[in-house]
């Protein structure tokens, strides 16, 4: 399993290792992957679309992060539509 590289927790559409867990791996590897990343890239597609102005509210550094040992998430995403 590669390293995070540097700058982990910076969202970056063109980081060149984009390596993860999201959706298992080898024989645990999700059957509903293919399908799970299409509902995302048309989500994803539709919000940009629909609200172009889309931002983070405040700094970055400011975000909380849930506690867990099995994922990294946000608790919330404090976004305006600009």
């Amino acid at each position: 399993m590669p390293l995070p590289g540097p700058e982990p927790d910076r969202f970056d559409i063109h980081r060149k290792d984009k390596a993860h867990l999201t959706l298992g791996f080898g024989v645990h590897y999700c059957l509903g992957a293919p399908l799970a990343r299409l509902e995302i890239q048309t989500a994803l597609g539709t919000l940009l679309q629909r609200f172009p102005g889309l931002a983070l509210v405040g700094p970055a550094v400011e975000l909380r992060w849930r506690p867990s040992f099995r994922s990294h998430a946000l608790k919330f995403l404090p976004v305006g539509v600009g």
